[in-house]
C-alpha cells in the first residue's frame, strides 16, 4: 500500500526549535484535545475553508457525510464483536447511576477512549488487545445496573448472556489477541482476530484466490478487495460488500450521501467519478472499482477531492482485504506548487534511479501530486491517520493511467504545533548541531519525503511480466513502504533537489536522514510493548531500513551507536556514503518487488525488520517516560453544519472545532450507526 503513517517521533523532531511566531495561532487555536493512556488527541484546522463557493462547501458536507456513514463497517471488519462491546461500553458511560468518580469506572472510561481510538479492541498500531484495568466484577455489576433496553441484545439475548459472552473476550489475552497476526511460522489468519475470513486457513485462502487468477490476464481485478470469506456448508463463499450483501444497511446511507453529492459536483468528471463508485457500492463488482480508479486518477481539475471505500490492505495479513476508509479534501494551491515540480521530473527521477535498468518505467505515465488540507477524516483514516496517501494501489492501473498522491499539510501543521517545546530532540538527539538542523530544516524535509514517497516512490519501478502484483504476501507491505521511504530518502540527498529549489541548502536533507535513522534505530520502540518484537508494516519498514544500512555504515563509522553518561545516541559522520547505501538498499528492494522474491523479501524483513534489541528497548522507553509525553496521536473532526433559509434553502456550511472526543465519537454513535452486532 500506499499511505504515510506518520510516526510520532518525526513531528516531536519537528517541533523541537519550532519559531516562537507559531505562539499567535496556538494562542487561537487549541491543538491539544485530550489524552489518555499513551494516546494524546488534537485538532486540525481546515484552513481557507471559508473561502471556498457555497457549492463546494456544500459538496464537502456531503462528501463528509458518506464518509461518517461508513464507521460502523471498519469496527466490524476488525473484530466481530467491535460492536456489542462498543454499544455495551457506551451504554454503561451515559447511563451507570454508581459512582462516576472511581478508580473503576474511570479506568472503563479510559478503555471506551482506547476502543473508540482503535475502531475496537486492538490497538490502533500494534494492533494487540488491550486489556482493561477494572475487573470483570466491575463490569457485570455496572452493565447489569442499567436498562436492559438500552444494551446491544440480539434477539432473545439476556443480560446475563450479553455479559456472559462479552466477558471473556474482553479479559483473557489469549482470545482474540492479535487483530492482524504477522508473525513467522503459523497460520496468519486463524491466528488473526479480524472479521475478514471466518472458518477458513491461510492455505485456504491462498488457493481460493490463486485459483481465481489467470496469469495471462494484463489488467487482473483486485481479487477480495470487497467481501469476507467464509464456509457454508464445508464450501467456501465470498460475502460481497454491496447493496443487497453484507453491510448494505451502511453502504445504502453511503450511496444515499454520494447521490446528493453528485448533484453539486464541481465538473462532469468528478460527477462520473462518485456515480461509479455508487455503481460499485450497488453491484460490489471489482471491475466497475477498476473503472471508478481510472475516473479518479485521471481527474485532476476539480479542487475537492475524496477517497471513500475499500481501499487499503494492511488490516490483512495476506494483504487482500480492503479496510473501509474515507478522507474527505481540498488542494491546497498555493504550497502544491512544491508537489507539481517533483512529478513534472517524474521521469528523470525514474530514470536516475539506482535500480537496475530492466526494473524502471520506460515512460513515467501519469503523476500527479498534490497537497491538501483534510476537510474529515472516517474510518481507517480516523481518529489516527496518514500523512500522505497514494492511490489507487492496482500496479496495472498504476501503469497504465498513473497514481494520484497527496501530502496533507494541515495534518503535519497539527502534530507541529502541538509539539512545541516538549524536550524530545534535547534527550534523544546526539548534539546541538542536529538539534539546530532540525530547527532550520526538519518540518521542510519531513513533507518533501512525505512528497517523494508518495508521488514517486510508490509511483516508481514496475513488476516483470507475470510476476503476481501479491506474489510477496505477508511480508508485500513492508517491502512496498521500504521501497517508497527509500526512493525519498536516496534523492533528498541529491544535488537536483537543491536546483529544483525544493530545499534550500544543499545539507538540509540531513535533518530527515538522521530523524529517519535515529527513528528507525530507536526512538520508534517507544511504540513497542517489552518484550516484543514489531508486526506493523511501517515500524518494520523503517527498521529494516535503519538496521540494514547501520550493520554496513559501522564498518567505517559513517553511522555510530554511542553511549554517554548510559545513554545510547545515534551519530552520523558521513551522510553520503549513509545516502550510497541507501541507493544500494533500493536496488535490491526494488528487485524484489520486481520479480516477486519471496524469499528474498522474507529473509529482510525477518533479519532486520522484526527483532528488537530489548536491552536498547528497555532504555528507551525509561528515557521516553521521564519526558510524560504520548507515543500517538489521533485527531477529533470539525462540525460542519448546512445553514437554510426560510424557504429551505442552503445558504451556508460552518464550521466548527468546539466538539471533544468523547461528545463527538457519542454523536457519531447516535447519528452514523447502521448495522446490527451480528454482520
Amino acid at each position: 500500500m500506499k499511505k504515510l503513517i506518520l510516526i510520532c517521533m518525526s513531528s516531536l523532531l519537528m517541533a523541537c526549535g519550532a519559531e516562537k511566531s507559531a505562539s499567535h495561532s496556538i494562542k487561537e487555536f487549541k491543538y491539544s484535545v485530550d489524552k489518555f493512556a499513551d494516546v494524546e488527541i488534537l485538532r486540525y484546522r481546515v484552513s481557507d475553508f471559508e473561502n471556498l463557493s457555497l457549492k463546494q462547501k456544500e459538496l464537502i458536507f456531503y462528501l463528509s457525510q458518506a464518509a461518517l456513514e461508513g464507521r460502523d463497517i471498519l469496527y466490524d471488519q476488525n473484530n466481530k464483536y467491535n460492536l456489542c462491546i462498543r454499544r455495551t461500553l457506551e451504554a454503561v458511560f451515559e447511563n451507570y447511576k454508581g459512582d462516576r468518580k472511581s478508580a473503576d469506572f474511570e479506568n472503563l472510561t479510559t478503555y471506551l477512549k482506547r476502543v473508540w481510538m482503535g475502531n475496537g479492541i486492538h490497538h490502533h498500531y500494534s494492533e494487540e488487545k488491550f486489556i482493561p484495568e477494572f475487573s470483570a466484577a466491575y463490569f457485570k455489576l455496572a452493565v447489569k445496573s442499567i436498562d436492559p433496553g438500552k444494551l446491544p441484545l440480539s434477539k432473545g439475548e439476556t443480560v446475563e448472556e450479553l455479559i456472559v459472552k462479552l466477558t471473556p473476550i474482553l479479559f483473557d489475552p489469549e482470545i482474540f489477541s492479535k487483530r492482524t497476526n504477522q508473525a513467522e511460522g503459523v497460520d496468519l489468519i486463524q491466528t488473526s482476530a479480524n472479521n475478514l475470513y471466518e472458518g477458513v486457513t491461510q492455505t485456504e485462502v491462498e488457493n481460493f484466490y490463486l485459483n481465481m487468477k489467470n496469469p495471462n490476464d494484463n489488467t487482473p481485478i483486485s481479487y477480495g478487495l470487497n467481501s469476507k470469506l467464509m464456509k457454508e456448508n464445508g464450501k467456501l463463499v465470498e460475502k460481497t460488500y454491496k447493496v443487497g450483501g453484507m453491510y448494505s444497511a451502511a453502504i445504502q446511507r453511503i450511496v444515499n450521501w454520494l447521490e446528493k453529492a453528485a448533484n453539486v459536483a464541481e465538473n462532469n468528471n468528478q460527477r462520473d467519478v462518485i456515480l461509479t463508485l455508487i455503481d460499485f457500492y450497488k453491484t460490489g463488482n471489482l471491475k466497475t472499482y477498476d473503472d471508478y480508479s481510472i475516473k479518479w486518477v485521471e481527474d485532476l481539475t476539480s479542487q475537492i477531492d475524496f477517497v471513500n471505500g475499500f481501499t487499503e490492505t494492511y488490516g490483512d495479513p495476506l494483504g487482500l482485504k480492503g479496510s473501509w476508509e474515507s478522507l474527505v479534501n481540498f488542494k491546497n494551491i498555493e504550497a502544491t506548487k512544491r508537489t507539481e515540480i517533483i512529478s513534472s521530473n517524474a521521469q528523470w527521477f525514474e530514470d536516475n534511479s539506482p535500480v537496475d535498468k530492466q526494473f524502471k518505467k520506460e515512460k513515467v505515465k501519469g503523476v500527479s501530486a498534490k497537497v491538501i488540507t483534510a476537510a474529515i477524516l472516517a474510518g481507517d483514516c480516523y481518529p489516527a491517520t496518514p500523512i500522505g496517501i497514494n492511490l489507487p494501489n492496482t500496479n496495472w492501473i498504476r501503469r497504465d493511467h498513473g497514481s494520484k498522491s497527496v501530502t496533507i499539510e494541515n495534518i503535519t501543521k497539527a502534530y507541529d504545533q502541538a509539539s512545541l517545546g516538549n524536550g524530545f530532540a534535547e534527550e534523544f538527539m546526539w548534539s546541538d548541531v542536529e538539534r539546530k538542523r532540525a530547527k532550520d530544516f526538519a518540518s521542510m524535509t519531513n513533507n518533501l519525503h512525505t512528497d517523494l514517497h508518495e508521488c514517486l516512490g510508490h509511483g516508481s519501478g514496475k513488476l516483470l511480466p507475470g510476476v503476481d502484483p501479491d506474489a510477496l504476501k505477508a511480508y508485500g507491505s513492508t517491502i512496498e513502504e521500504a521501497r517508497a521511504d527509500l526512493f525519498g530518502l536516496y534523492y533528498m540527498g541529491d544535488k537536483r533537489i537543491v536546483e529544483l529549489g525544493l530545499l534550500p541548502d544543499k545539507d538540509a536533507y540531513k535533518a530527515e536522514y538522521y530523524q529517519f535513522l535515529m527513528n528507525g534505530l530507536m526512538t520508534q520502540l517507544t511504540r513497542i510493548q517489552p518484550d516484543k518484537n514489531i508486526e506493523e508494516a511501517h515500524m518494520r519498514n523503517r527498521q529494516l531500513i535503519a538496521s540494514w544500512v547501520y550493520e554496513r555504515a559501522k564498518v567505517d563509522k559513517s553511522i555510530e551507536m554511542i553511549t554517554r553518561n548510559g545513554e545510547t545516541f545515534v551519530k552520523i559522520n558521513d551522510y553520503q556514503k549513509v545516502r550510497a547505501l541507501f541507493g544500494q538498499l533500493l536496488a535490491e528492494i526494488q528487485r524484489i518487488k520486481s520479480t516477486g522474491d519471496y524469499e528474498g523479501g522474507k529473509k529482510l524483513v525477518e533479519t532486520y525488520g522484526v527483532k528488537v534489541n530489548q536491552t536498547l528497548h528497555a532504555e528507551v522507553l525509561e528515557r521516553y517516560k521521564k519526558l510524560n509525553l504520548a507515543p500517538y496521536r489521533g485527531f477529533v473532526n470539525p462540525v460542519y453544519t448546512l445553514v437554510k433559509n426560510g424557504k429551505d434553502e442552503i445558504t451556508d456550511v460552518t464550521i466548527s472545532y468546539n466538539e471533544d472526543y468523547v461528545e463527538q465519537h457519542l454523536r457519531y454513535s447516535k447519528e452514523f450507526s447502521s448495522l446490527n452486532t451480528n454482520n
